[in-house]
């Protein structure tokens, strides 16, 4: 799968989406978690009017007067987006869209304008030329090193500088701003010192990674790590590995795949990793442990089959206290209100763990599944003795409120609700409480 590549090239070109992935990606954490993910968007392609702004005044494509000018126009963007919205009474999305519309529009007729004298493509704006890193090199240490290289590489050290430096302020008023404002954290000043990193970061990664890739991994790979934590120590760390991942993915999937398709051709190396990273969300959006909508779906399976379970287990036992040793499935499946393939599988599923018995298409309680029912029956005349005598609820309400209690209700839940009664005999309709099995 490696048999076409050049290291010395395709290396380089993977360091360098790695260094604009990790960088993003470890101020796009705080853009995610304060809901301003489009205000990345909007901050990389509004920084064009300070770009244009420092070339025409320096005549160079690098060095501070760049960054200046990015972050300058980066806080303004903020700036104006907050004006819009406090003073102008413009939706947040609406204010950041007028903003930042404006300004990319100013700032590519600049770049135009700068284009007719030099060479600046407005292309690479949007997707970069990563293909060409090892083009341009400087010596460090006497090894020929891309200059894109080291310029992400520095801005990556700053932004692990400032987030690791700023952790707590900017944790704290990430979540609770009021918080952090009465610990005397200025929150403001905070909030415009992290648009300006955004804003340094998108030109450090403009004529290598493009705009697409570079605002992708502002939101892509922190999004991608929120579906697999709830900690934000985690979540930048694992950011961070999905970005790399990304930048890998895809610049082989760049090589690998327009053969597969039946071309001779790679395709665009950027684009390429902004759609891996696409693809590790998806991955996670799926398949995260808690918040995916696989296992979100299993545990949803699993509760309403725990719930089931437990309703034809209560009314086996009740039967038993009627006299009836067992109950027709068909009586059962009608009774428990499912579809007939869930009905047959809690049957079975019953059967296999050893708490019911089948027989001429009946079914009887087991000792292990009497165990059971019987504390869940117990569970549920405690929670009807409960609502009535210290909630006050009337008789005809108290068994559904009971039936959907019963199913949470544990030893330690049931030893208090005992405590909280003085330990009653019956529930309210007079049917005796079992004792705990």
């Amino acid at each position: 799968m490696f048999d076409n590549w050049s290291w010395e090239i395709d290396g380089w070109i993977i360091v360098a989406g790695a260094l604009c992935a990790a960088g993003a990606a470890l101020l796009g954490n705080f853009l995610v978690l304060r809901r301003m993910s489009l205000m990345g968007d909007a901050i990389s392609h509004a920084v064009l009017p300070g770009l244009a702004a420092a070339f025409l005044l320096t005549g160079q494509r690098q060095g501070v007067a760049m960054f200046a000018g990015a972050a300058i126009v980066g806080v303004l963007t903020v700036l104006l987006t907050e004006l819009a919205r406090h003073y102008g009474r413009v939706d947040e999305g609406a204010s950041i869209g007028v903003v930042f519309t404006f300004l990319f529009a100013v700032g590519l007729l600049m770049i135009v304008q700068a284009a007719d004298r030099v060479d600046l493509d407005p292309g690479c704006v949007l997707y970069g030329a990563l293909e060409t890193t090892i083009v341009d090199q400087v010596y460090v240490l006497g090894i020929g090193v891309p200059r894109v290289v080291v310029n992400l590489s520095v801005v990556l050290l700053l932004n692990l500088v400032f987030v690791v430096g700023l952790y707590r302020p900017l944790k704290v008023s990430t979540f609770d701003p009021q918080l952090a404002a009465s610990q005397g954290t200025n929150v403001a000043a905070l909030h415009y010192l992290l648009a300006a990193f955004v804003a340094v970061t998108a030109v450090a990664s403009f004529e290598s990674v493009g705009n697409i890739l570079v605002v992708a991994m502002f939101v892509v790979p922190p999004a991608a790590a929120w579906m697999w934590t709830d900690r934000l120590s985690v979540m930048i760390v694992l950011s961070v590995a999905i970005g790399v991942a990304s930048a890998f993915l895809g610049h082989w999937g760049a090589m690998q795949v327009p053969r597969w398709l039946g071309y001779d051709f790679s395709t665009n190396t950027a684009g390429m990793m902004a759609v891996a990273a696409g693809g590790l969300l998806m991955f996670a959006v799926f398949f995260a442990p808690r918040k995916g909508i696989v296992s979100r779906g299993i545990r949803s399976l699993k509760l309403a089959t725990q719930i089931v379970s437990e309703d034809v287990l209560a009314r086996l036992y009740r039967a038993e206290q009627n006299g009836a040793r067992s109950l027709a499935i068909a009586s059962l499946h009608a009774s428990l209100h499912v579809p007939n393939l869930r009905a047959r599988f809690v049957f079975y599923w019953l059967q296999w763990r050893g708490l019911v018995a089948r027989s001429a298409g009946e079914l009887s309680l087991a000792d292990a599944g009497r165990r059971q029912a019987q504390n869940i029956v117990r569970s549920h005349r405690l929670w009807e003795q409960y609502l009535a005598s210290e909630a006050g609820l009337p008789e005809q309400i108290l068994h559904d409120g009971a039936e959907l209690l019963e199913h949470f209700t544990n030893r330690t839940l049931r030893e208090r609700l005992l405590q909280e009664m003085d330990a009653p005999d019956v529930d309210p309709h007079g049917q005796p409480i079992p004792p705990e099995a």
